[in-house]
């Protein structure tokens, strides 16, 4: 298991930098099933218009697909493939040392049955290229990366979520690890230069919402903007928050990355609003969320005395391809 997790955090994306992302992803999905005989693939590969495709979690939990620990070395490689022809390098090695934690919470909490590096499950949905519409999920405790391709070119990769508990190891051999540091790290940076700035109004409740509020929500809502609006930043505090969404985008190959920011920068400045709940504090409990027209990112660190942190990004038209997919629809008709 160590041997797949450092070629997910450190196997260079070569097949995304060579072909454009729907054939990357395309060439990535048939190898995994092509690497499955048949009892597998009965697991692993489930029709395009199946409600499952959108019952995503991010709880520990069995779920629809192929687990990792039913794979051979051969398998599992091909399913790592598909991780890093989607994923940035960046974003591989998050991943990777999210599920890493795994073993961490096994030792903590002597439950290597619950806690176990190999409850990480492949989904393919549909039939890889078919232009109506396919896709596939990788996930697993606290990671779910879900992606839909329609017409061979629009490519949705939310929803997003990738989780980390502990949100810093304090002991032990992986003692100072902290996967999503830099989600952590760049809000509160922002949050403070705020503050020092007069911009009391982007803490907007003393006491963080225990979770994300939209948790696993198959459609996410907007919720009530909240905080200030980029339009109120100095140009270096928009910089900062646009640093901080390019974190969450960046999880992915550049050319997807790049797709979503156009979308996103397409927002006034007074229609993109970033707030603050909670501590503002090293180590103790707080909560963001950053949202404009189409999309909303959260970050909450409250669970475990303020240990455990969840991030999501979600699109509010665009979650599981279903903005391309109406217009696909309405194109054939």
């Amino acid at each position: 298991m160590k041997a797949l997790l450092l070629t997910l955090a450190f196997a260079a994306p070569l097949l995304a930098d060579e072909l454009p992302a729907s054939l990357a992803l395309k060439t990535a999905a048939s190898a995994f099933l092509a690497s499955l005989d048949d009892v597998h693939l009965k697991q692993a590969k489930i029709p395009f218009a199946d409600e499952e495709r959108e019952n995503w979690h991010y709880t520990p939990r069995d779920r629809a697909g192929l687990a990792l620990k039913d794979m051979n070395e051969a398998q599992k490689n091909a399913a790592v493939g598909l991780v890093t022809a989607v994923l940035s390098e960046k974003g591989a090695y998050k991943a990777a040392q999210i599920i890493s934690l795994e073993a961490v919470l096994a030792s903590m909490e002597n439950d290597p049955v619950k806690r176990d590096q190999e409850k990480y499950f492949t989904a393919i949905f549909g039939e890889p290229g078919d232009p109506k519409g396919w896709g596939f999920r990788v996930e697993g405790h606290h990671l779910s990366i879900n992606i839909t391709v329609v017409d061979n070119k629009d490519i949705s990769v939310t929803p997003s979520f990738m989780g980390s508990n502990p949100a810093e190891v304090r002991e032990g051999e992986s003692k100072g690890l902290r996967p999503l540091a830099a989600e952590e790290d760049l809000g509160r940076a922002l949050v403070t230069s705020l503050l020092e700035t007069g911009k009391n109004d982007v803490i907007f409740d003393k006491k963080a919402p225990r979770e994300i509020l939209t948790g696993e929500d198959r459609a996410a809502k907007q919720l009530t903007p909240v905080g200030i609006t980029s339009a109120a930043m100095t140009v270096e505090q928009h910089k900062a928050l646009m640093e901080l969404i390019t974190e969450y985008t960046g999880r992915y190959r550049d050319d997807l990355a790049e797709a979503d920011l156009k979308k996103i920068r397409l927002a006034r400045k007074d229609q993109l609003y970033f707030g603050w709940a909670g501590s503002t504090k090293l180590s103790e409990a707080y909560y963001y969320r950053i949202q404009g027209p189409t999309f909303l990112i959260e970050a909450a660190n409250v669970q475990n005395n303020a240990n455990h942190m969840h991030t999501v990004w979600r699109d509010l038209e665009g979650d599981f391809g279903r903005d391309a997919l109406k217009e696909h629809v309405s194109h054939d008709h």
